[in-house]
Formats: C-alpha cells, sequence, structure tokens
C-alpha cells in the first residue's frame, strides 16, 4: 500500500492500541465521539486520511452494540475522507457465537456483522481467535485471522510441562486444542459431554483420555461465566487430574465469573488481552500481551507481506 500507515482507535480498547503504535512507532490517529442526549453518536476524523492506509482497533467488549456503530460510524467517517483502504481490526469479534441457525427464526447474527462492516466501508478485517474458523467465509472481503496459540503456548512452555496433558473441553474443541499439542509436544485428552433433558446443559460424563496424576491445563477460545470451564475442573479432579490449569484467548468474563474462577479448583488462570480487564482482578490471573502479534500483522498488511509467515 502506498498510503501513510494511520491507526486510529475506538473506545473499546485504547490502551491496547496505544501499545500498538509504539512497537510501530506511529501515532494514534486524532478522533473524537460525541454522542448526543438523544444518545445518537457523531465520530470525526480530526486529521488528513486521504489516500492512507489506515487501522481502526475496535474490540468487543460492554457495551457491546455501542462499540460496533462505533466503529461503523468511524469506518463510514473514514471512507467519505477518502482514506485509501480501511482495515477493521477486531481482537475480539462481536456476535462470534451466533455463527449457525441451531433454533429455529433467529438471525446467523455473525453473518450480519459481516455485511454491516462491508456495507461501512471496511476493505478488510483483522481479528484472532474466531469461535468458528468458517466465519471468515461470511466475509467478501480479506480476514486476517491471527491465532494465540504461539502467545500462551510460549507461556506455558515456561512451566514445568514434563507431567502435562492438554484438554479440550468438548469434542468441538479437539481441532483447536490439537494446535497446542503439536507445538508443545503434549498428549491430549477430551471431555465427552452429554444433554439430559429439556435444559439443553451438557454434562461432563466420560473422558477420553488419561489425566490421572498429571497437570490437566484446559484450553478454550473464550470464557464468558466461567460455569462450564469450573464444572470441567471439577470433572477432571474426579478423574485423578493432580491440578488443573485454564488457558484461553478472550476473557469475557462476564456476570460473576471472576468469582467463579476464583473460588473454583483452578490453580492457574492463562489468557490474553484481547478484550479489556477493567476492574476485573484475581490472584490467579494471568494476563498475555496481544500487541506485538498485532503490530506485526498491521506492519505486514501494510507492507504487502504474508501474514502466515508470523505462525510458522
Amino acid at each position: 500500500m502506498n498510503g501513510q500507515l494511520k491507526i486510529f482507535s475506538g473506545r473499546s480498547h485504547p490502551k491496547l492500541t496505544q501499545q500498538i503504535c509504539g512497537i510501530l512507532d506511529v501515532p494514534v490517529g486524532r478522533s473524537s465521539v460525541i454522542k448526543f442526549s438523544n444518545e445518537n453518536m457523531m465520530v470525526q476524523i480530526e486529521e488528513n486520511v486521504r489516500g492512507d492506509d489506515v487501522f481502526v482497533l475496535q474490540t468487543s467488549n460492554p457495551p457491546v452494540n455501542e462499540g460496533l456503530v462505533e466503529l461503523l460510524i468511524t469506518i463510514d467517517a473514514l471512507k467519505h475522507a477518502s482514506a485509501g483502504r480501511i482495515t477493521a481490526v477486531m481482537p475480539y469479534f462481536p456476535y462470534v457465537r451466533s455463527d449457525k441457525k441451531d433454533k429455529p427464526r433467529i438471525s446467523i447474527t455473525a453473518r450480519l456483522v459481516a455485511d454491516l462492516l462491508e456495507t461501512a466501508g471496511a476493505d478488510r478485517v483483522v481479528t484472532m481467535d474466531l469461535h468458528a474458523a468458517q466465519i471468515q467465509g461470511f466475509f467478501r472481503i480479506p480476514v486476517d485471522h491471527l491465532q494465540a496459540v504461539p502467545i500462551i503456548a510460549d507461556y506455558l512452555r515456561q512451566q514445568d510441562l514434563s507431567n502435562a496433558v492438554l484438554v479440550a473441553g468438548d469434542a468441538g474443541e479437539a481441532k483447536e486444542v490439537g494446535r497446542y499439542a503439536n507445538r508443545l509436544n503434549l498428549p491430549m485428552a477430551i471431555i465427552d459431554k452429554r444433554r439430559f433433558g429439556d435444559d439443553e446443559r451438557a454434562v461432563p460424563t466420560h473422558l477420553i483420555g488419561d489425566v490421572e496424576g498429571k497437570r490437566a491445563i484446559i484450553v478454550d477460545d473464550e470464557v464468558a461465566t466461567g460455569g462450564t470451564l469450573c464444572e470441567a475442573a471439577v470433572f477432571l479432579k474426579e478423574q485423578g487430574a493432580a491440578s488443573v490449569t485454564a488457558a484461553f484467548t478472550h476473557p469475557v468474563l462476564s456476570g460473576s465469573a471472576v468469582q467463579r474462577l476464583d473460588d473454583s479448583a483452578i490453580e492457574n488462570v492463562v489468557f490474553t488481552d484481547t478484550i479489556p480487564l477493567g476492574d476485573k482482578s484475581c490472584s490467579k490471573f494471568h494476563v498475555l500481551g496481544v500487541a506485538n502479534i498485532f503490530a506485526k500483522a498491521i506492519r505486514r498488511v501494510h507492507d504487502g507481506d504474508s501474514i502466515s509467515e508470523l505462525f510458522r
């Protein structure tokens, strides 16, 4: 891309944008957001972006819907300001779990968000660890799907893994956990869940693999309320696991998740900062930064280099 590299921040995660800009030695783009008394919003780009290669960072955290609308308005403002190319950088993609029609008469909202981004004027999307990789197929524009695997695997590699086993919370997570197993050269186990009755609550019933006397590391893409994760930890301890660690990408941590994790059998909770923690804290938490990998991805997109090289 011939235009100048510029990076703007939405209001969802300004700290991450500042870290990325610091790594790339690029100032944070000047913009302002005004929210009127009728709750309408106005975004103004306060510098010239004509012909530039512009990246806008906005993650998905409360208020989710307001953040999404702010991103769409920002992209539209940049489009009308004649930006050369606009890339939406979305560390945690909104409505990512709404990726299929699993009930009658519902919206596949992740697809709707993809359509909205394209309509607003986004030329490209950079995101991390989508709940389902096929969401990339909802777009007609390029999507760079980054992975937290190297970040989390590097952290785990610093621990004692001599008696460790990686655990998938269900069969659907097995492929993702396999990426960690390949990097760390560790065995895998899979929790088999069954549904009883009409409450749609999955209950751990069987374990495929062996965790007895071992350090079990549960790997997932995100944790919301933490209920399923804590149930899995109890189940693994009942199966003889010596200890349980949880490692995941997106710390949604809604409701009473923090207290639930603090009270749980899990000894160590590892995740990245794709979502800001705010005032959520727990002595078990270990937060890993994603600014470096996003900075490298942005530089490679700007220079026209391969993104896949980051994961080899």
